[in-house]
């Protein structure tokens, strides 16, 4: 099985970009799909934007769609989320998530294998 760390995230002003980075340690990510999602304060888990290693298939949410960017590596066997024009609102613990399925579904429960997760802090 997979196990993913994360690495990245950190403070930033409003308008600031951040890049995070999720790992595949134990095995690479090929069959899989991985998706990140965010927790606020006080909040459910959300869907940020998934892809497909495969293919490379992206899909984001209404929120990140436009602003963030995610994105594989192969050489690397890491995933990254370019995160750009980040608002207040954006702030939230981000995890990675990896589906066996090789999809990226937008649902948290889906998801069997999940990064340590990294706090994000965007301030106005």
């Amino acid at each position: 099985q997979v196990q993913l760390v994360q690495s990245g995230g950190g403070s930033v002003q409003a308008g600031g970009s951040l890049r995070l980075s999720c790992a595949a340690s134990g095995r690479t990510f090929d069959g899989y799909g991985v998706g990140w999602f965010r927790q606020a304060p006080g909040k459910g888990r959300e869907f940020v934007a998934g892809i497909r290693w495969s293919n490379g298939h992206t899909e984001y949410s209404d929120s990140t769609k436009g602003r963030f960017t995610i994105s594989r590596d192969f050489a690397k066997n890491t995933v990254f989320l370019q995160m750009s024009s980040l608002e207040p609102e954006d702030t939230a613990v981000y995890y990675c998530a990896a589906h066996s399925s090789g999809f990226a579904p937008n649902v948290e429960g889906l998801y069997a294998y999940w990064g340590q997760g990294t706090q994000v802090t965007v301030s106005s």
